[in-house]
């Protein structure tokens, strides 16, 4: 089983599009058994993969196990919740632990425990593993899929700690740009922090079992989405040649932050997983149907020049599947 975060510290670049796609095409064409995890608040992932009235019913229920189901017993002190209940998603070929808007609640849990285990506090230390002792349990599938937040807080410290590789997606722009430094420079301080953590810890007891205590997160790509031109916000739009400016920049801030800092021995693998260009009206096609962009048919709305777009999408995500698979083999 190998567990991956999609993630980028800006909002808005098609986070939760490229994670539900590539993992459905990672289990409808390759034959692959896909768990994704919602872990974002906003409950993307699960509103993406159903429907208006499957989503109201299963938030009517109390009982409903959601990954706010996997955190509260930590907080009243009652260890890790051992049941795991993921729901298969047939259109996508992949299963579930939907998300939970209750789970933002627990930030701070998770931000004053690892406060006190940088200390060596063993209820601190096994907090900030929550998501770790959870992947314990999801050895059955081929690969483990996080979707999450834009921040860099708690929630999403926990994830990547969790985590065996991130993805990013990430749009052409300044803001994209100024996100990849934010998230090496919280890696690299995390890492230290957990290092002290781990020195400090004054029962080993206290971990978890199975895990491994070190953050061994890796990069394993990006994909870029390619608008030429966008609105400005005035009713105007910005120039192409400035997309190309900053196009020309992805590539080398990706390398000295995400590479050259945080795994050097891997500098010669292809990171730029693919480029999404503007798909139109197939994005909001694909949601309203709940299928992966790449398997909408007739029935979903799809007419005339639609059917060579669908074929496209379904080139681009095979190929981005191609890479990122063969990068996760060469990280190892």
């Amino acid at each position: 089983m190998r567990s991956i975060a999609v993630f980028n510290n800006k909002g808005g670049v098609g986070k939760t599009t490229l994670l539900c796609n590539l993992a459905a095409f990672l289990a409808l064409e390759k034959k692959k058994k896909v768990l994704v995890i919602d872990a974002d608040p906003q409950c993307n992932a699960t509103q993406l993969t159903f429907d208006d009235d499957e989503t109201e019913a299963l938030y009517e229920k109390s009982n409903t196990f959601t990954i706010y189901s996997v955190i509260h017993p930590l907080s009243l002190g009652k260890g890790y919740n051992k049941e795991i209940v993921a729901r298969a998603r047939e259109d996508f070929g992949f299963d579930i632990l939907i998300g939970d808007p209750r789970l933002s609640l627990k930030e701070d849990l998770l931000a004053r425990d690892w406060s006190s285990g940088l200390g060596g506090d063993g209820r601190g230390i096994r907090t900030g593993y929550l998501f770790a002792e959870l992947l314990t349990r999801c050895e059955q599938y081929d690969y483990v899929f996080f979707d999450v937040g834009p921040s860099l807080g708690s929630i999403n410290r926990s994830v990547l700690l969790a985590c065996d590789y991130f993805v990013s997606p990430m749009t052409i722009d300044i803001f994209s740009l100024k996100a990849v430094e934010n998230i090496q420079i919280s890696i690299e301080t995390w890492k230290k922090q957990l290092s002290t953590a781990l020195e400090n810890l004054e029962d080993e007891d206290a971990l978890p079992e199975g895990i491994t205590p070190e953050m061994r997160i890796r990069f394993a790509g990006y994909v870029t989405q390619q608008y030429k031109a966008k609105t400005d916000g005035l009713g105007g739009t910005v120039a192409v040649n400035a997309y190309e400016r900053i196009m020309k920049k992805v590539a080398p801030i990706i390398k000295a932050n995400f590479v050259d800092k945080l795994q050097p021995k891997s500098s010669k693998l292809k990171y730029q997983l693919g480029t999404i260009p503007n798909l139109h009206s197939l994005i909001p096609m694909a949601q309203f149907a709940r299928r992966p962009i790449f398997a909408l048919r007739s029935s979903d709305g799809v007419r005339g020049a639609h059917f060579s777009k669908v074929k496209e999408a379904y080139d681009l995500f095979e190929g981005i599947s191609d890479l990122f698979e063969k990068n996760l083999q060469s990280l190892g």
